[in-house]
């Protein structure tokens, strides 16, 4: 029996003041130890689902329902000075630009060990430079001492995106909000950066929710994954079903629009439109991926059907109806 670390249900963000709903009422878990990836198109709602998670979206802004369950733990009922005990803590969050994230006038060290002090404030200096260098060894950057003294903009996108991840690690968080951290790198440097999160995942025993666009990247990390389209959510399952077999004419399309080596010369498959803007999304009654679906059927336009197997969630009229028998 699997145990969850984190359940969302019903989230749903909106622009105060405005009925233009950002995330459109969606639900999922991230299981203990498990790697869930949410993946889709830019503009589908994944980082800002994270945002929501880490509590750094302004009340002043947007309206938050539903509810981010962290251990019994409800984030969206949470005043700031409460979130800041748990952000970093028992929730972490790494980002996909290293170089705009850390401050470029502060050395590696300062900026490391002042996450460190915030959580454990009574920390002696010795102690602080060793568990520095400890957390610098743990995301394997050579020669750590010496990399203290650095600022920035003398490492790599590699190594300061592995700083960002040890600094993430300093709260011993039980899950890590990963926010398209491969983005920004080369591909090897990508395989590098994905095989330590693996090995970080494995020896700390912690949760990881991955967010990318990238099916090849996300093969190689996650459990699960959930598909995103336009604020809602589509469909959920294991990886490698997901991968083999989609059932949303969207979740097909994206693992279609994956460059081959075997398509040399081909022109690359693409889906066709763009994902509905704030308003248009908002307004429409049924399925969000109608105008650009071609296997889409009339019913399509005015509701979606939830199919539940035992092993994927699926938010697709077509496949239940290809379903028969299963409740839906």
């Amino acid at each position: 029996m699997y145990k969850n670390i984190l359940e969302v249900k019903n989230l749903e963000v909106s622009v105060n003041q405005s009925e233009l709903k950002i995330v459109k009422g969606i639900s999922f878990n991230v299981r203990e130890g498990e790697v869930l990836a949410i993946v889709g198109e830019s503009g589908s709602g994944k980082s800002v689902t994270a945002k929501v998670l880490m509590g750094l979206l302004s009340r002043d802004t947007y309206n938050i329902d539903g509810s981010v369950q962290l251990e019994n733990k409800d984030l969206t009922k949470m005043n700031e000075a409460t979130y800041r005990k748990v952000r970093g803590n028992d929730i972490a969050m790494i980002f996909q630009e290293p170089m705009t994230s850390l401050n470029p006038v502060l050395t590696i060290g300062s900026q490391l060990k002042e996450a460190i002090t915030r959580n454990n404030p009574n920390i002696s200096r010795k102690q602080l430079t060793q568990e520095a260098i400890r957390f610098l060894e743990m995301v394997q950057i050579p020669n750590p001492k010496m990399r203290l003294k650095q600022y920035p903009f003398e490492m790599s996108g590699g190594m300061r995106q592995r700083i960002l991840i040890a600094m993430a690690l300093v709260g011993d968080p039980k899950i890590l909000i990963a926010d398209e951290p491969t983005t920004a790198l080369d591909v090897t440097v990508q395989a590098d950066i994905i095989k330590l999160l693996i090995h970080l995942q494995n020896k700390l025993n912690m949760s990881i929710l991955f967010i990318s666009h990238d099916l090849g990247v996300v093969s190689q990390i996650a459990n699960r994954v959930l598909v995103m389209y336009s604020g809602d959510f589509i469909e959920l399952g294991e990886t490698k079903n997901i991968l083999n077999n989609p059932l949303h004419p969207y979740t097909e399309g994206l693992i279609e629009s994956i460059p081959s080596l075997y398509q040399k010369g081909e022109i690359l498959n693409s889906i066709p439109g763009q994902i509905p803007g704030l308003a248009e999304g908002n307004h429409m009654k049924g399925c969000l991926f109608y105008n650009r679906c071609s296997k889409r059927l009339p019913s399509c336009k005015e509701a979606v059907q939830e199919v539940h197997t035992e092993e994927r969630i699926v938010h697709c009229n077509l496949y239940a109806q290809n379903k028969k028998g299963v409740k839906v």
